[in-house]
């Protein structure tokens, strides 16, 4: 009866969260909520999301997925990230729906002009300050030019990404001194069956993939691939899906995937539902559904497992040195794609206004981003009906 009713109080927390939270307001939801039912202790919390910048995946998702196993096991994982996606899926099917039928009417277009606008600000803001967080010497500025330049000339981002993870456990000098442990390995030997289970669902889905219509194949494998490589925040991976969706796939016009990630933005919960939106396009609701699944199962497996071994590993090395050169990297892919979006979204005085605005009030105002999205479209709906928006 005690594990029903954890279980139970996992569901309701972390739709709560999956149903209220934006953005950056997701970790302060996720510390609140995992501090006060008593799962893990506040060290615990922030050995964790140490922990969850180790490996690939959202770091929101991570540490909510963590949270979630710590407190409820396997299944409890299960049934956390599920009522923290949930939400945000289905708002962004009713979403997609509506841009798909809609989006070629006039004053529709000009309101998605002022969004991309918005996103352009937002995302230039969130690439300088990683920029400023993860580039602190000459190694660091080195892989971050290097990128910026090969992802401008073609190279493949995974490549751009492994490069820069080897290049930081080489080149980049670790801190001599050494954190105290405080998280220990206290889930029972058990839970490996789980974890094993949960990674042969993964496996499964990777397999059933292949068997697809091929634009529905790459995009479920791209997907998985995307989401057991890529490292950072939801934002810090966005280069890399639109590295296929838009450049190489042609899945969406650079456009479109503006208007996912602005999709994105204004629905609660990851970021990432942004695959989504990809998805609906492609193939409707069950595709999106799998697409969901792809980009958001190996790092739920990952998490799983680094949460049993991270106290025997997380003093190697090479293992900090590897993720600061894997930061700068994708300061230089987010920095590229801050230009192409650029080009899409600034079509004129107005829309680089409203892009500074955006710029502006996330970074010295702090506001969350569900309110810049709100006011900046506000104002802009204020200025096409006065005309002042061609």
């Amino acid at each position: 009866m005690k594990k029903r009713n954890v279980l139970i109080e996992i569901f309701l927390a972390y739709l709560e969260i999956g149903l209220t939270a934006y953005g950056f307001a997701i970790l302060p939801k996720l510390k609140k909520v995992i501090t006060n039912h008593g799962w893990l202790s506040k060290d615990e919390l922030d050995e964790g999301l140490a922990m969850v910048q180790l490996y690939p995946g959202p770091i929101m998702f991570n540490l909510a997925t963590y949270g979630a196993y710590r407190a409820g096991g396997v299944i409890g994982a299960f049934i956390g990230t599920l009522a923290f996606v949930t939400p945000t899926f289905i708002l962004m099917m009713v979403l997609s729906s509506l841009y798909f039928s809609a989006g070629k009417i006039l004053w529709v277009g000009q309101i998605l002009m002022g969004l991309k606008a918005i996103v352009v600000g937002i995302i230039l803001h969130v690439t300088i300050e990683l920029g400023e967080r993860s580039i602190r010497g000459i190694p660091e500025g080195a892989i971050f030019i290097l990128s910026f330049v090969a992802l401008l000339i073609g190279v493949n981002t995974i490549f751009i990404v492994l490069a820069a993870f080897i290049a930081g456990a080489l080149f980049i000098k670790r801190p001599n001194k050494q954190e105290d442990l405080v998280v220990k390995t206290t889930t029972p030997q058990s839970h490996w069956g789980g974890i094993i289970g949960a990674g042969v669902v993964v496996l499964a889905g990777v397999l059933i993939s292949l068997t697809l219509v091929p634009p529905i194949r790459a995009m479920a494998l791209s997907f998985f691939k995307i989401g057991a490589l890529a490292f950072g925040n939801g934002v810090t991976i966005l280069p890399l899906i639109q590295a296929d969706a838009v450049n190489h796939y042609h899945w969406l016009t650079m456009g479109e995937f503006m208007d996912g990630i602005a999709l994105g933005q204004v629905t609660p919960g990851p970021i990432l539902i942004t695959a989504a939106f990809i998805g609906y396009k492609l193939g409707g609701v069950w595709t999106a559904l799998l697409a969901t699944f792809a980009i958001f199962s190996p790092s739920f497996v990952f998490t799983l497992i680094m949460s049993e071994i991270y106290s025997r590993i997380k003093h190697i090395k090479y293992i900090k040195g590897a993720l600061r050169g894997v930061l700068p990297a994708f300061v230089g892919l987010l920095a590229v794609m801050v230009l192409e979006m650029g080009k899409v979204g600034i079509t004129g005085f107005s829309t680089l206004l409203l892009a500074a605005a955006a710029f502006i009030s996330i970074k010295y105002f702090k506001l969350d981003v569900i309110w810049i999205f709100l006011g900046g479209l506000i104002l802009w709906a204020g200025a096409i009906f006065l005309g002042m928006v061609p």
